[in-house]
């Protein structure tokens, strides 16, 4: 093995005393040698800083004086790593022991793979696992009407995702990005965009992955099991905080990235989802109103990383559209991937 092959996971903790400590037991007990691990604490009050003092002499801890959120902390846990894998981990996510060297030994098959991403299973906030397996994620896609979901989540893993395939892009719950795809497509030294705070990062490092010609790779024989908390059903439940940034950043994705052969075929079903977002913050959540603001204040900084990603675009329009479906769309991926994670298995042995 390659030290170059090193991997930094990069976990950012807010209030995550429940999880923590079983997430980093989980990641300590991989069997992937080239392991660094980094965790940003953005100022948390429940406890966390307690549970994570244990693990300094084998964790890098951070301490921020203040919730700068996900995006930033994991900007901030990136540019302190080493590793040329970087896996971003939520505190929530719990790791089989083969996890790390499963997506590492698919991702480095072929140099346009950019983001790794395994089979992540449910489980509840008590780490308990359903008797019968249900999907959280494998890999998330985009619909026509610019919405971002889950491949597969909340239905029983019924051996639907048994296959190495190419998809849109990883939830950063649990994803493995390669160093060079992270130079390549940073945006004024950020990865994950600072004006996203939390929330729909993730899918918007997808997008500007795909316009810069680079690959994401859906690993199934790497599993985790993750605790899902905001799912498309229960928004009323979620902080209204949360729910502000959601809005923001459904509209942030689109002024960065949309190209004009996804917004020709899609124009109908993006504008009904427009007009249901906007009418539900008029009438049922106004404390999201705050989203447009912020795009009001912010529009010229958001239009020029807008116009550096389309100046760096290189692959057609028509592959972007191909993307964006109601039904989940992946690639098959060539038989070289599989054989790799074969080889493993049997150097193993």
């Amino acid at each position: 093995m390659r030290i170059s092959d090193s991997v930094s996971v990069t976990i950012v903790t807010y209030n995550s005393g429940r999880f923590i400590k079983r997430c980093l037991d989980s990641v300590l007990d991989q069997r992937y040698p080239y392991v660094e691990i980094i965790v940003v604490d953005n100022n948390s009050t429940d406890g966390t800083i307690d549970i994570l003092e244990p693990f300094e002499d084998r964790v890098r801890i951070i301490y921020n004086e203040e919730n700068s959120g996900f995006a930033a902390a994991q900007n901030q846990a990136i540019g302190a790593s080493r590793g040329e894998w970087i896996l971003t981990l939520n505190p929530d996510v719990l790791l089989l022991p083969n996890f790390i060297e499963a997506l590492v030994q698919a991702g480095g098959v072929d140099p346009k793979v950019g983001t790794v991403c395994g089979k992540l299973l449910t489980m509840t906030s008590g780490f308990d696992f359903p008797e019968e397996p249900v999907v959280d994620s494998t890999g998330i896609y985009f619909t026509p009407n610019l919405r971002h979901l889950d491949r597969g989540s909340l239905h029983p893993d019924n051996g639907d995702y048994r296959q190495y395939e190419f998809v849109f892009g990883a939830t950063a719950a649990a994803a493995l990005y390669r160093r060079d795809m992270i130079e390549d497509i940073s945006i004024d030294g950020e990865f994950f965009d600072n004006d996203f705070f939390v929330y729909r990062e993730d899918a918007d490092v997808a997008w500007r992955a795909q316009l810069m010609g680079w690959r994401c790779l859906y690993v199934p024989y790497a599993c985790g099991y993750h605790v899902r908390k905001v799912l498309p059903g229960n928004r009323r439940a979620l902080p209204s905080e949360i729910n502000m940034h959601s809005v923001k950043n459904r509209f942030l994705l689109r002024v960065k990235n949309i190209t004009w052969n996804v917004y020709r075929e899609n124009w109908l079903s993006i504008t009904m989802r427009d007009l249901l977002v906007i009418g539900c913050c008029l009438i049922r959540e106004q404390s999201s109103l705050k989203a447009f603001w912020f795009l009001a204040q912010n529009w010229k900084r958001v239009v020029a990383k807008r116009r550096t990603i389309m100046l760096r675009q290189r692959v057609t329009g028509d592959y972007i559209a191909s993307w964006f479906s109601f039904d989940p769309v992946a690639k098959p991926a060539p038989k070289k991937f599989s054989a790799a994670t074969v080889r493993t298995r049997a150097a193993r042995r």
